[in-house]
């Protein structure tokens, strides 16, 4: 089995967004699906996304399409929702072939116990966040956003994403609020023997971290962004490698992690 594994590409509609979202396409077309048996994206793959009953965001179009060929080729897409495209569902599920993971994700890598989320609402401390993040999936508020005009809607997201990044993000990553969270998170779940490793993104800074577990060591990775790092892990069948499509486009593809069984 190969997988291609990648989280928070934030991607975004509009000429600003243009530049990114070809940056991304292209990334994806660089995949030989014949090589590869399945993606598992964990979150924020959108910069904001709803799914209205009959309307999709036309800026994504190319991406979708690109996507749409990946499952044409036979390539399973495994999609963890993030806070930034919570409504996830439908149209990704039955137009896609999307799996759509609420919370999160286990799965059997080449025998490998793999735990997969995204990370938003495991910091204790975002109390705020936790109570936003279950009032926005009630069904009455659904029903209550889809009633507003999809311009208006993406216009609204966007100025609440700008803003929320630049209040919150760190200035450098490593310290940033989410970073220790999510690494404490993976190592208890790695110490109860929850998996084997623990993948998460959320936090925009790539990591990795060894973990003892109750049958000798485990492993952390946080995959890391597409905003500031382009970065992607690749299982091969017997490694996980991180890559950071910055350095590929440098001619110097590297590979940062690496964990064999």
């Amino acid at each position: 089995m190969k997988v291609l594994i990648f989280s928070d590409v934030h991607l975004q509609v509009g000429e600003a967004g243009q530049p990114g979202r070809e940056r991304f396409i292209k990334f994806l077309h660089s995949f030989d699906p014949t090589e590869y048996d399945r993606i598992v994206i964990l979150g924020d793959l959108f910069d904001f996304w709803f799914e209205y009953r009959h309307v999709i965001f036309s800026g994504y179009f190319d991406v979708l399409r690109a996507f749409a060929e990946l499952r044409d080729a036979g390539v399973a897409i495994d999609f963890v929702c993030g806070n930034h495209d919570l409504w996830a569902g439908r149209f990704l599920e039955s137009e896609l072939g999307f799996s759509i993971h609420r919370d999160r994700l286990h799965m059997d890598i080449d025998g490998t116990r793999a735990l997969f989320v995204h990370g938003d609402g495991i910091n204790p401390s975002d109390v705020g966040y936790r109570i936003y993040k279950k009032i926005a999936q009630f069904p009455l508020v659904i029903w209550l956003f889809s009633l507003l005009h999809p311009d208006w809607a993406m216009r609204l997201a966007q100025g609440v994403s700008h803003g929320s990044r630049r209040m919150f993000q760190a200035e450098d990553l490593s310290q940033g609020s989410e970073v220790a969270p999510l690494r404490d998170h993976a190592e208890r779940m790695l110490a109860a023997g929850e998996a084997d490793v623990v993948f998460s993104g959320h936090c925009h800074y790539p990591q990795r971290v060894e973990f003892p577990t109750p049958d000798g060591t485990g492993l952390y990775i946080n995959t890391g962004d597409w905003l500031y790092h382009c970065s992607y892990v690749v299982w091969d069948g017997t490694a996980f490698t991180t890559h950071s499509l910055k350095d590929a486009e440098d001619g110097a593809a590297e590979k940062v992690t690496e964990r064999k069984t």
